[in-house]
This record gives structure tokens, C-alpha cells and sequence, in this order.
């Protein structure tokens, strides 16, 4: 298994099913090294400076370690619950997200929901939501409302690799983007 694959694996780990691994963690998504390290090794070929390679290199910076190097999370995108710790974060006026066409009725009826994970996934910036949206099919950038939601009491939280959080979005502060203006 290629490192790619391997860090794949490893969302699956450490978002969504740590038993896989037969690890466990804590209360804000915390996972022993040592003990990954042993749980993936018993299915595949995987070593701590494979692990090392994988946090350093992710282009989406998806996993940190502790301070002494003892202990790996994911930083979002947990399905379990988790509290990884995030400061409330004052908005800019707008965010962004992307999505696949297949998606837009039900988001235009219900806003953005955080389905099967805990928040809302938003961007910075148009172009990064264009290449979320590209992943799942047809891309539908949205632009959100982000600064009204704030003043409206919605409370947002920016993960260590920049992509910011909301428990949803209400359909009051989505406007669908025209795609000749990307």
C-alpha cells in the first residue's frame, strides 16, 4: 500500500472507526502513536517514520501531532464525537463551499448540513471550494453568509489547517455562484 492509500486508511482511523485498528480516542480525537502504529502493522506494511512522512506531507495538513510527539489526531471531519479543541473564530464576511451538482436540491431546501460528520466543511476562498465540489461530480460553489450567521449567534471555529467549521448553514445565507464568475 502506497503512502497515499495509507493516509486514506488513516482518516478512516482516526475520524470515523479507531476500532478498526483496535485503538481508541480520547475525548478530543486523540490516538497513542505507539498503539497505531501496532494496529496498522497488523494489516499492513507501516512503520512510525511511514507515519512521520504521511503528517509532514499531506497537502491538506489532516492530522497533527501532539506537542512530545506521543499522541496523532485528525484535525476535522470527525463523524465521532470529539471535541478537538478548536478557539471560536470571528468570520469573514463571506466563506465558501463546494459541492457536486447531485447535492444542490436537497442543500437549496435544507442549507448545509453536517450529515454524516460533525460540522460543516467551509473554504476561504472560491477556488478551494471549486476543488472540493470537483471530488464528488459536477462542482456548485456556494457562497456563504458567514458574517451575518456570526452576528446571528452561529458560532465558527477554524481548524489548524485552515478550513473552517459551523454546525450548519441555513439556506437565509447561501447564495448559489454563477459559474462564469470562478
Amino acid at each position: 500500500m502506497n503512502l497515499n492509500s495509507l493516509s486514506k486508511y488513516l482518516c478512516l482511523l482516526l475520524r470515523h472507526h479507531p476500532e478498526k485498528a483496535g485503538i481508541t480516542l480520547d475525548e478530543h480525537g486523540w490516538a497513542d502513536v505507539e498503539e497505531l502504529v501496532a494496529g496498522v502493522k497488523k494489516t499492513h506494511r507501516f512503520h512510525l517514520e511511514m507515519l512521520k512522512e504521511i503528517v509532514r506531507t499531506d497537502e491538506k495538513q489532516r492530522y497533527s501531532f501532539s506537542e512530545d510527539g506521543r499522541l496523532i489526531r485528525a484535525n476535522q471531519g470527525h463523524s465521532i464525537p470529539v471535541d478537538v479543541e478548536l478557539p471560536v473564530v470571528e468570520p469573514p464576511e463571506y466563506l465558501w463551499h463546494g459541492t457536486a451538482e447531485k447535492y444542490v436540491a436537497s442543500i437549496d431546501q435544507s442549507g448545509l448540513l453536517p450529515m454524516s460528520r460533525l460540522y460543516v466543511h467551509l473554504s476561504k476562498d472560491k477556488e478551494t471550494a471549486w476543488k472540493v465540489g470537483s471530488r464528488h461530480g459536477k462542482p456548485v460553489i456556494y457562497r456563504v453568509k458567514s458574517g451575518q450567521m456570526a452576528q446571528k449567534g452561529h458560532v465558527f471555529y477554524r481548524s489548524v489547517n485552515g478550513v473552517w467549521l459551523v454546525k450548519q448553514v441555513p439556506t437565509d445565507f447561501l447564495e448559489k455562484e454563477e459559474m462564469s464568475s470562478i
